[in-house]
This record gives C-alpha cells, structure tokens and sequence, in this order.
C-alpha cells in the first residue's frame, strides 16, 4: 500500500515550474526564525512595553496641555 500524506512535500527551487510568479525564497519565512534567544525575545517585548508606557505618557500630557494652551491664547 502505498502511502500518502495529508500534508504535501515541499518544493525545492530546482524542482518549482520556471515562471516569474513564483518567488525564489520559500513561503514560510518569519522573522522569528532570526531571533533565536530568549533574552533576545524578552528585550524586544521590554522594549515595546517602554515604547507604550512612553507614548501614553505623552499623549496623557498633550491631552492636559491642549487644553490649558487653548484658554490662554484664546
């Protein structure tokens, strides 16, 4: 009996049809395979978090300081 899998080989670049649609790279490329460390992993989502407590910081000081700017120049 001959066996078949649900899920199909993947192709090689040597074996995809030669035409301009198909991409030289394969398909399932992430930018997590790059990071590969944990601690990598964990300073970049420390980082995001201080990018957001920053940017609601200062969006916290523009939504009081708008206010205050427009009754003095008005």
């Amino acid at each position: 009996m001959t066996y078949i899998s649900a899920k199909p080989s993947r192709q090689t670049v040597q074996t995809l049809p030669a035409n301009d649609n198909q991409p030289a790279a394969p398909f399932d490329l992430s930018f997590l395979d790059v990071i590969n460390d944990e601690a990598e992993i964990a300073d970049l989502a420390r980082r995001a978090e201080r990018l957001g407590h920053a940017t609601l910081v200062a969006m916290a000081i523009g939504l009081a300081a708008l206010p205050l700017l427009y009754l003095m120049l008005a």
